[in-house]
């Protein structure tokens, strides 16, 4: 089984569906609390999926073609990682009614959309959950959990809990995926809702269901119904053993993530040996799953970029250029795009604020720029990295190259004008001239490319004799 074509032609958008927008007033909650207010653990805001379908004509100004959605399903809280029923839109979100159109309206525009697939733990609401604590040692789901005795004290202070939970937290108690019935129900849900119209996954810790044949029962069930649907694990180390038809397409590529902060963000690293550094990350993995990786900047589960690079938009501007020009999909977490702010979570779960004079404009064009940029170069979405070597080691330099189209990527994260010349990788100097991409600047071709960079500036230099496809 082959990875999805679509993906490394995908720019993602993550969406925290309580926060996005709110569409419908006649699901929200009596005790909802106001649009904006600061995130809390509990609570909700009202965002729901008719609020997504109207957002849609947003995200297509914005670029995007792809929606990467946290938990929808049934749950008590506003993330809905405690799932309680797989197979019931949560109703404060809407139905499986509004599901469907969303899905129609999206792709109808183009945009295609994965769910969060969370089977490592349920929550307590859920019916196995419920039968044991209503019949304990009577129940027939025993067998769904691990039980270590009885009672249970699902709610209680007590920590001796007795059955196994996700990372000790007792409204999460983890699934026993080696009982055959809880394997059979999983592989149902996911089979489901791709039936549905859903485009993939993204799995929600896989690496605490250790078991291959587990995982590539899993893919053999939903690639039977889309061979193109898109399977993307939750791993932040590097680890190859998860990528493949074994596994998944591609993994939430956490550790390009912490190259590119330790190299902006952290000041760790200079150009040099984070140019390096990415390259190697490439060589990890089997040659060509590099296109299938999740390229995430911002998450859930991380602290905002804006507040991270303490927001210099100059620095979160060189985040966004780099993830665009490194190979896989690149992921926006909502709100990203215009400068929202947010420390840990909750905090990293604030409302879109829907008002414009609250947003980074600037940014946003930016973001729109290097959207537009990727779509049109077949380098920069399926291209190799090519290693260039500069002299100044300050700044960061690799190649992207495909069928002819040479493009350099060059960045100067330094608060110094610094001047460069690069020596073009070979195949590559036949170039009279290139044109720097978001800027319009040109620089003269030959055997190097000679210039000078603004401090926190970057560019994408391509070939000026390239072509696009059926141009004469």
């Amino acid at each position: 089984m082959s990875s999805p074509s679509w993906v490394p032609d995908a720019i993602f958008y993550q969406i925290f569906p309580d926060r996005f927008a709110n569409g419908d007033n006649g699901n929200d909650p009596s005790n909802l609390q106001a649009w904006g207010a600061t995130p809390k653990i509990r609570g909700f805001q009202g965002g729901d999926l008719t609020g997504i379908i109207q957002g849609l004509s947003y995200l297509q100004d914005l670029g995007v073609n792809a929606i990467y959605l946290n938990p929808i399903f049934f749950a008590t809280t506003n993330h809905r990682y405690n799932t309680s029923d797989y197979f019931k839109i949560d109703p404060k979100l809407g139905s499986i009614d509004t599901f469907r159109k969303l899905l129609n309206e999206a792709h109808n525009a183009g945009i295609r959309i994965i769910l969060d697939g969370v089977f490592n733990h349920t929550g307590r609401g859920f019916f196995a959950f419920q039968d044991i604590l209503e019949n304990e040692e009577d129940s027939s789901y025993l067998d769904w959990y691990h039980i270590h005795g009885f009672p249970l004290d699902a709610y209680g202070e007590d920590k001796a809990r007795q059955y196994e939970a996700w990372w000790g937290f007792k409204e999460l108690p983890k699934l026993n995926t080696d009982t055959r019935a809880v394997r059979d129900y999983i592989f149902s849900v996911a089979k489901y809702w791709i039936e549905q119209g859903a485009d993939g996954w993204r799995l929600d810790v896989p690496n605490e269901i250790d078991d291959d044949e587990f995982w590539q029962e899993f893919r053999t069930v939903v690639k039977s119904v889309n061979p193109e649907a898109y399977l993307v694990g939750e791993i932040w180390e590097i680890d190859p053993r998860w990528v493949g038809n074994g596994h998944f397409d591609g993994l939430m590529h956490y550790p390009f993530r912490d190259h590119l902060l330790d190299y902006l963000v952290k000041g760790k690293m200079k150009g040099a040996e984070f140019s390096r550094n990415i390259g190697e990350l490439i060589t990890k993995y089997p040659a060509g799953r590099e296109f299938f990786q999740f390229l995430t900047i911002g998450t859930h589960d991380t602290r905002r970029i804006f507040t991270l690079c303490k927001k210099d938009i100059d620095i979160v501007r060189l985040v966004f250029l780099l993830q665009f020009a490194y190979p896989g999909a690149p992921v926006i977490y909502y709100g990203d795009e215009i400068g929202l702010a947010g420390g840990r979570d909750p905090d990293n779960r604030r409302a879109f604020p829907w008002d414009r004079d609250k947003w980074s404009l600037c940014l946003r064009s930016w973001i729109q720029d290097l959207i537009r940029i990727r779509k049109e170069s077949p380098a920069l979405r399926r291209g190799q990295v090519v290693p260039i070597s500069l002299e100044d080691s300050e700044l960061c330099v690799f190649g992207r190259s495909l069928n002819g189209e040479d493009i350099v990527v060059l960045v100067n994260a330094t608060s110094e004008e610094r001047q460069f010349s690069i020596e073009v990788p070979e195949g590559t100097k036949k170039h009279s001239s290139w044109i720097d991409l978001l800027s319009g600047k040109t620089f003269a071709g030959g055997m190097t490319i000679s210039g000078e960079m603004k401090p926190f500036t970057g560019c994408l230099l391509r070939g000026s004799t390239w072509k696009q496809p059926g141009e004469n």
